[in-house]
């Protein structure tokens, strides 16, 4: 049925928004579609705060991809000032 990967983030104090989240749609969520997720959401949590899905068919796909996801946060981190508060993962059991 597939593999989800949930990942929630902190936008730093001080940093404009709009333009993380810009840099968010238009570099990090096409890299996870070139590494192989099927779709990627990003859901506005609150002030400061994203949540991430990101949809995988399989989880030998997303383990796949591991390496180049660790390079997406890192820049997250480094570029976006953003900082990862959580991550689950798992497959997918039931939908509708």
């Amino acid at each position: 049925m597939g593999y989800l990967t949930i990942t929630t983030w902190e936008i730093t104090d001080g940093e404009a928004w709009d333009l993380a989240l810009r840099r968010i749609r238009e570099k990090r969520l096409p890299a996870l579609k070139e590494m192989g997720a099927l779709s990627v959401k990003v859901i506005r949590t609150s002030d400061r705060t994203i949540a991430g899905i990101s949809e995988w068919p399989d989880r030998e796909s997303r383990d796949a991809a591991e390496t180049s996801i660790a390079a997406v946060r890192a820049k997250l981190t480094a570029e976006d000032h953003s900082r990862l508060t959580g991550e689950m993962r798992g497959e997918i059991v039931a939908e509708v």
